[in-house]
């Protein structure tokens, strides 16, 4: 019997040009043998709604460095909504302010994580989340 194959698109939504978080995120959820798709820099919602969509993945990771996470974050998830992918889980990485996070999971992230966040902790939640099970 094989275990589900979790497929996860990392996107880098509007203009932040730094991408090393989500590489090393990507690279993470790899090695811990998810199917990766990474979209790339500058990134609009509808980009990666719709690559979420073809892609047919199961979790979307969002990297945000340029302070534009309440506007881009629920942008994304009414998106994906919209195009009847209500069960995909989003996260959201990057410089997030304390203050703001109730309000990214309110709109519908499951986790925010910041700096010194272990990719462990991130590799767990999303098997919780999607399998049920926090260790493979």
């Amino acid at each position: 019997m094989t275990e589900q194959k979790i497929r996860v698109l990392i996107a880098k939504p509007g203009l932040d040009g730094h991408d090393r978080g989500a590489k090393v995120i990507a690279r993470a959820l790899r090695d811990a043998g998810m199917e990766v798709i990474y979209t790339g820099l500058r990134q609009t919602p509808q980009m990666i709604a719709e690559a979420a969509l073809q892609e047919d993945v199961d979790v979307v990771g969002l990297s945000i460095l340029s302070g534009a996470h309440n506007a881009l974050v629920p942008a994304v998830i009414d998106l994906l909504r919209h195009n009847g992918q209500e069960n995909v889980l989003v996260f959201v990485g990057g410089i997030i302010p304390e203050s703001d996070i109730p309000a990214l999971k309110e709109a519908g992230a499951c986790a925010v994580y910041g700096p010194g966040t272990t990719t462990t902790e991130v590799v767990e939640t999303i098997r919780r989340e999607v399998l049920g099970n926090p260790v493979g």
